[in-house]
């Protein structure tokens, strides 16, 4: 099973972008799916998540208002939309998959797969 993330790239301050997280390989029981980003020179941290058989969703103080995570559960695609962008956005984004509620899903140790990661550059 593999998580493929697209949809970055580069945008001016204000703007928005879309990234996806495909799941795709044998069949993953998916129990929730998080994002979370690295910038240069700093840790890995927590965006938002979603539950997969709910839709509950939950998000970082710092982009609450502004992203919202969506999911396709018959294309087992999570969808993380990102508007107001600013600079210290900028990181490279990471979807990742979870297949039990062990653990809480703020921290980067309790997922089962991991995207490739996605580059967001948001321009001043």
């Amino acid at each position: 099973v593999q998580l493929q993330a697209s949809g970055g790239g580069l945008v001016q301050a204000g703007g928005c972008l879309r990234l996806s997280c495909a799941t795709s390989g044998r069949t993953f029981s998916m129990y929730g799916m998080g994002w979370f980003r690295q910038a240069p020179d700093k840790e890995r941290e927590f965006v938002g998540y979603i539950s997969w058989s709910s839709g509950r969703t939950d998000y970082a103080d710092s982009v609450k208002g502004r992203f919202t995570i969506s999911r396709d559960n018959a294309k087992n695609t999570a969808y993380l939309q990102m508007n107001s962008l600013k600079p210290e956005d900028t990181a490279v984004y990471y979807c990742a998959a979870r297949s039990t509620i062990s653990g809480s899903y703020y921290a980067t140790g309790t997922y089962d797969l991991w995207g490739q990661g996605t580059l967001v550059t948001v321009s001043s």
